[in-house]
């Protein structure tokens, strides 16, 4: 155009070691048993960060997934379609072993390993995340039935993927069938019958309100068997070759997660397997909860980091009334706001899956069991509101389907919706702490270990502590405050984590940005002092 040129624009943010770049992730590999993973992650790094993977991200949410119930001749196939683009970044994944790579090979730091993978890809497409977080979380359900897991393992851990159905697949993907339009959260409100057929295989009527993934080789399934709710994997093609009945009604159409099919199905004398024992499906898929639980942390932490990232990059670049943005003492709060949140939620990630590894100490044990419910809850809420003043750092560019904040931030609110949402998250850490007081325990054990150093986080454990004695003094009463009660606990533990492991700018200006007696509502309303050139060259 002779009218105009460009200027003052934003380079491409192409070309850059997403984990490299990621210091306070760097950090957290080697702190959390996985150094030896380095070299992967810094590959994976250099992958996900070039344009080709990033065209593939925008590609695969703007040209959707789409369903084909009946091939042209009229037969009922239930398939759906999805973008080349689509299937090369959930390929890569799979070829990563971001789904099952802590089964396959659990070696100390196995989990902060694919957890650090997980993020990489699910930073720059998170639809694709969804069934390779399933089928992470369908292993320990499918190890309580030995016959199952001897034949679904091998396909579980390969690092092939292949989309097709088809009998001959060596490698498989899984996904989850549990809740119903009538009950969502409440599945023991399940009316799916399940009829038993004799030798383990029992026939499955009934509908599911939520199906994600529905091309995934397996489903985990809840219905109700003659001995009450049941666990049952439903596999898509049965052993003679055939298609087991499995029919797509109709695909969501989401808010976000839009590269990702999620569908409501219907049973029809399907057929299904049962996982564990008949009348005790809650207890056979406690396990994969917990593990879909963490995932969403992953999931949301990578939001985190992605929102970061573009916004320093954009604020690095661009120039308004006469300097750089990132020189402007009101966005330099900002984004060095936006950083502290995005560091806090990778220490805690990364430390709850060291937790998970198969060698962790009883008291890991017990202190994942309410670090994760917690910090489930706090994360994921805090997810969406960092979207967006991430988005806002870039201005009307940022608002537009152009740039990928747009696309995050209608992604951040299904991390905190999926695998239980804020009220039955925050319900459950009260369960725990009633009925599992080991995990208290262990959970206090960890927090404490940062006392003494900062009064103000001294005087934010005690008053979490008082909450914690008032909730279980008066569990009556405590639903009305759980929310506060676990926000609570979840900042006691990453003002905890980083006070013990990041630099001092870091800990210091997180503390008194959200538990100091000055602390402000929203992002960008830091402490006076606070060190923000540390902060920003850190990220």
């Amino acid at each position: 155009m002779t009218t105009h040129e460009v200027v003052n624009q934003v380079p491409p943010r192409v070309g850059l070691n997403e984990f490299e770049l990621n210091v306070p992730l760097v950090e957290a590999v080697s702190r959390e048993g996985a150094e030896w993973a380095l070299e992967k992650l810094r590959r994976v790094g250099d992958d996900v960060g070039t344009a080709e993977f990033q065209n593939d991200a925008e590609r695969a949410n703007r040209i959707e997934p789409e369903l084909h119930s009946h091939d042209r001749y009229g037969n009922r196939i239930d398939e759906v379609a999805y973008d080349p683009s689509y299937e090369r970044i959930i390929s890569a994944a799979v070829a990563e072993g971001a789904h099952t790579s802590a089964w396959e090979d659990p070696r100390p730091g196995a989990n902060a390993a694919r957890a650090a993978t997980f993020m990489l890809f699910a930073q720059i497409e998170p639809g694709h995340a969804c069934p390779i977080s399933m089928t992470h979380a369908a292993v320990p359900a499918l190890l309580a039935s030995p016959e199952l897991a001897e034949r679904w393992l091998p396909r579980l851990l390969s690092r092939e993927y292949d989309g097709r159905l088809h009998p001959d697949k060596t490698s498989a993907l899984f996904g989850m069938a549990m809740t119903e339009k009538q009950g969502g959260s409440d599945v023991r409100a399940n009316t799916t019958l399940a009829v038993h057929a004799g030798e383990g295989i029992y026939l499955l009527t009934g509908h599911k309100w939520f199906c994600s993934a529905p091309m995934s080789d397996g489903f985990l399934v809840l219905a109700q068997a003659g001995a009450g709710l049941s666990c049952f994997l439903v596999p898509r093609v049965l052993d003679d070759g055939t298609r087991n009945i499995f029919r797509i009604q109709r695909l969501k159409d989401k808010l976000g997660n839009r590269s990702n099919a999620s569908s409501e199905i219907e049973l029809d004398q399907t057929l299904g397997l049962l996982v564990g024992e008949e009348g005790r499906g809650v207890r056979a898929i406690i396990e994969m909860v917990s593990r879909t639980r963490l995932d969403c942390i992953y999931g949301t932490t990578a939001g985190m980091r992605q929102s970061t990232a573009e916004a320093l990059w954009h604020v690095r670049h661009r120039r308004a009334f006469g300097a750089t943005l990132v020189d402007q003492p009101a966005m330099t709060a900002v984004v060095a706001d936006l950083a502290l949140e995005s560091e806090a939620a990778t220490a805690t990630a990364m430390r709850l899956a060291r937790a998970h590894d198969d060698d962790a100490e009883p008291s890991d044990r017990a202190f994942r069991r309410l670090a994760t419910a917690v910090s489930k809850y706090w994360i994921c809420k805090r997810g969406p509101e960092h979207a967006y003043e991430a988005l806002e750092c870039l201005g009307g560019n940022g608002y537009t389907e152009a740039f990928p904040l747009a696309r995050r931030y209608r992604e951040q609110p299904v991390m905190a919706v999926w695998e239980g949402s804020g009220n039955v998250i925050a319900l459950d850490v009260l369960r725990a702490m009633s009925r599992e007081p080991e995990s208290l325990q262990a959970f206090d054990d960890e927090v404490v270990l940062a006392a003494g150093v900062s009064p103000t986080f001294d005087a934010h454990l005690a008053r979490t502590r008082r909450l914690v004695d008032d909730a279980l003094a008066d569990p009556a009463s405590a639903e009305v405050s759980a929310r506060r009660l676990v926000a609570s606990l979840a900042l006691s533990l990453q003002a905890s984590l980083l006070l013990r492991n990041a630099p001092s700018a870091v800990s210091e200006a997180f503390i008194g940005a959200r538990l100091g007696e000055d602390r402000g509502r929203l992002y960008g309303e830091l402490p006076a002092g606070t060190r923000t050139r540390e902060i920003l060259d850190r990220a």
